[in-house]
């Protein structure tokens, strides 16, 4: 291999390929200080290792179960790239993998993160890590650590797409759910979605297209909001408020509700033999659900198998329990409610 000063001159360099490896230094430099704000017991959150290490004795664990989670944030990416609002998508990436672990009853310990681009643009990368640790903070985890990708011919320009990766941990014998302990009568405990949270959006991005309106026009909605914005409102994180319900053996079950809506995600925690019947007038629907429905002449079986509608989590418990377990929530600031009981299939 020629080393010639001629050669030197007219040889290829990466960023000839399209990959700015400065561009990713500058990256990797200011989002340190965002990993190291989520620092927690066992965790330093220190960035630049080849792999990340975590203390289970020193966040309490005795005798602890590891439980992974791996996810995305969909196509609500596509409205988060053409209105260039990047900053709650992070959030959604955290709390797709950290409500997952919830619902086996986990703590969430850890999140990495993985960015693909064909142009790394340093300032929305910033921002959208920027909500990653946003969301670590109200989950609990530590951002440990991640990869930047920046791959032109892959992707178009500046577009991009996100991966989350979280590690939990839960004490042997307290892995959601209780099969054994359910029985009809158990009451099924809903919690207050945020909106569609980030399921469904190739749908939304239809009926947004079939209404005529533009990302920038007011939302029909929602007051105050552009449409872009009321539908890039981040997805609720549960951890918080329910994981100490879950320690003190008040939940039996529980379901974080995704792609598959409240048709297909509370089969997941229920027992064989049993299933939920839901009062689906025990909450009102929110409006922008309405708004879908209506603008998208969507049947409500379609919206239940879809979407949220309103509900971003559930809980099974006992009816004794059930005063507690509201109280408490509301204490902390959700909106509970009771929304069905379990009964004989």
């Amino acid at each position: 291999m020629s080393d010639t000063p001629e050669a030197l001159k007219n040889g290829l360099t990466y960023a000839d390929a399209g990959v700015d490896i400065d561009a990713g230094e500058m990256l990797v430099n200011a989002i340190k200080p965002l990993a190291k704000s989520t620092r927690r017991p066992g965790a330093e959150a220190s960035l630049g290792g080849f792999g990340a290490l975590f203390d289970l004795k020193a966040a309490g664990f005795e005798d602890p179960l590891i439980v992974t989670t791996t996810d995305g944030v969909g196509t609500k990416l596509k409205i988060a790239i053409e209105t260039g609002r990047h900053d709650g998508v992070g959030v959604d990436l955290v709390a797709m993998c950290v409500n997952d672990l919830l619902a086996q009853g986990a703590e969430p310990l850890m999140f990495l993160d993985y960015y693909a681009t064909g142009k790394l643009d340093v300032d929305a990368a910033r921002r959208v890590v920027a909500g990653i640790a946003e969301g670590c903070r109200q989950s609990g985890s530590a951002l440990v650590g991640g990869e930047t990708a920046e791959m032109p011919g892959m992707y178009s320009g500046g577009d991009y797409d996100l991966a989350g990766f979280s590690v939990g941990a839960v004490e042997r014998g307290k892995v959601l759910p209780y099969l054994d302990q359910q029985k009809p009568g158990d009451v099924i405990i809903g919690l207050a979605s945020s909106g569609p949270h980030s399921n469904g959006y190739s749908l939304i991005r239809k009926v947004v297209e079939k209404s005529g309106l533009a990302w920038g026009d007011d939302a029909p909605f929602a007051k105050d909001l552009s449409l872009a914005q009321a539908l890039m409102e981040p997805t609720r994180i549960y951890v918080k408020p329910v994981l100490p319900l879950m320690k003190a053996g008040l939940v039996k079950g529980a379901a974080h509700i995704t792609g598959g809506g409240l048709i297909e995600n509370p089969p997941r925690c229920i027992a064989e033999g049993l299933e939920a019947s839901f009062d689906w007038d025990a909450w009102p629907m929110p409006a922008v659900f309405q708004w879908l429905a209506e603008t998208g002449g969507i049947s409500d079986h379609e919206m239940r198998r879809t979407f949220n509608c309103g509900v971003g989590f559930i809980l099974i418990v006992a009816p004794e329990n059930v005063e507690p377990v509201l109280a408490a929530l509301l204490n902390a600031g959700e909106t509970a409610f009771v929304c069905g009981q379990l009964q004989a299939a």
